[in-house]
């Protein structure tokens, strides 16, 4: 697959570049590449990274960073099972624990909510750090919601974290995820409350927790043509008593 003119390589993660330095170095050069665009394309284009990161594999199938980038791809386009292996051996080669939560939402991915929950209940989880137990517990709720279990779901999500007034990077998904499942309870007052301290953690727009709380407030945005044909600005129609302009963008973790 071609490699933009821009991408030299150098702008991997300093730890996948060490990794890398067990290659032969053209051949480092060229897995790094695709590595990049890996990383550039997940987001925007999965099935294009998906393609690079089949090509890095088929390069350097021994390097940890490598199948691990072949799991993200392959998980960003729904193939849990593809994943789910790569994960492993990603882990197999390193022995860490920090894919254990992705590994476990694959799981829910291929219809295994109870195999995601017995990970959850798992020591792995012990050895996460806070971001990873977080995660943890997300997936967790998530496999609960699979199996129809809705207020345990909403009990798995009440911690510390879900409590403190701090904004840390996983405050607005799980504001958001508790403020979903209370809105799947039917408890739509609580959930409104919820999706607000999600639109006041989530200063990147990482959600769409500001459209979640307009659709509950009944606002409506219309884009609106006049009678001659021409195009209106959008407006906001609101039968409720509160509107909030929904808020646009997506800022979701890619490696360097």
């Amino acid at each position: 697959m071609p490699i933009p003119e821009d991408v030299t390589g150098d702008e991997i993660d300093k730890d996948v570049r060490q990794e890398l330095q067990s290659l032969p170095k053209t051949l480092a050069e060229d897995v790094a590449k695709n590595l990049v665009m890996v990383a550039r394309l997940i987001d925007e284009d999965p099935e294009g990274a998906y393609g690079y990161s089949k090509v890095a594999l088929r390069l350097a199938s021994r390097v940890a960073a490598v199948r691990e980038a072949a799991g993200f791809a392959a998980y960003a386009n729904q193939k849990y099972a593809e994943a789910l292996a790569e994960f492993r051996a990603a882990r197999r080669m390193t022995g860490n624990t920090e894919l254990w939560p992705v590994m476990a939402d694959c799981e829910r991915g291929l219809g295994r909510p109870e195999k995601a929950l017995d990970m959850a209940g798992a020591p792995e989880v012990h050895k996460l750090d806070k971001a990873g137990q977080v995660e943890m517990r997300l997936v967790a709720a998530g496999a609960r919601r699979d199996m129809g279990q809705l207020d345990a779901a909403i009990v798995t999500l009440q911690s510390p974290e879900l409590a403190s007034n701090a904004v840390q990077p996983w405050t607005a998904r799980l504001r958001y995820a508790y403020a979903d499942a209370l809105l799947a309870a039917g408890r739509e007052g609580e959930a409104r409350e919820w999706f607000a301290k999600a639109v006041e953690a989530d200063k990147d727009g990482s959600t769409d927790a500001s459209d979640r709380l307009a659709e509950l407030d009944g606002v409506e945005f219309v884009d609106a043509l006049d009678e001659h044909g021409g195009e209106a600005d959008a407006e906001a129609r609101g039968s409720g008593d509160r509107g909030e302009q929904a808020q646009a963008g997506l800022d979701e973790g890619a490696e360097d």
